[in-house]
């Protein structure tokens, strides 16, 4: 199963980048680039759900589960140059 999770991100002052789920304490990741830490975030979230879901555990309303053939919403930020 699928679920869809607020995610945030943010560039780091020394580079790289932080990315966090503020619904599942503990889900929080660095990477080098915006893409790695959006994988390495997606690890540590699914890890997370999966240990609630074993031991019966609730997940935050905002953690919603989708069907395979379901459209997301995603807000990418994109650089243009000026």
């Amino acid at each position: 199963m699928k679920y869809q999770v607020p995610v945030l991100v943010e560039p780091l002052e020394e580079g790289g980048y932080y990315a966090e789920c503020p619904s599942l304490p503990g889900c929080h990741v660095e990477g080098a680039n915006y893409w790695e830490a959006l994988e390495n975030l997606e690890d540590v979230v699914r890890i997370h759900i999966e240990g609630r879901l074993e031991f019966g555990d609730p997940l935050p309303t905002d953690v919603i589960p989708m069907q395979e053939s379901e459209h997301f919403k995603l807000q990418l930020p994109v650089m243009v140059a000026s």
